[in-house]
């Protein structure tokens, strides 16, 4: 947010109608200053109705995020394949709709489980959560 004179300098670079609005004048601070608290105002409603939202599907059990794209049946099938030479990583990557670094976040290259893997494999979550989810 804006204060002060760093506020006072971005407004007189307002352009309405091809011309420079003065904003050096009391009235002007006094629009902008209206204008500033309403744009304040609005920025906080939509937080506290995110957050009202949020804790109403947490209330009704629903999880949020995108699912995820490594199950248990492709970690096996990529310790199986990803250790083979004739194996087109890119093309197994492709098949699966998942990256590469998904690929080897799950399995090494050489097809040992990684991490990330034994997660998935053993019924846990693909990894930990990286914040505040739902």
């Amino acid at each position: 947010m804006l204060v002060g004179a760093e506020y006072a300098r971005v407004a007189r670079h307002v352009v309405e109608d091809h011309r420079v609005a003065d904003t050096t004048a009391s009235a002007a601070k006094l629009v902008f200053g209206i204008f500033a608290s309403l744009a304040e105002f609005e920025r906080d409603l939509i937080s506290e109705r995110t957050k009202a939202g949020l804790a109403s599907a947490r209330a009704r059990g629903q999880k949020g995020g995108a699912s995820f794209k490594m199950t248990a049946a492709k970690v096996r099938l990529a310790m199986g394949a990803v250790g083979q030479k004739e194996t087109k990583v890119a093309a197994l990557c492709n098949e699966w709709g998942i990256t590469r670094q998904t690929l080897y976040r799950h399995v090494a290259p050489d097809g040992t489980l990684r991490k990330d893997g034994s997660r998935v494999v053993e019924g846990g979550k693909n990894r930990k959560p990286q914040g505040k989810k739902l």
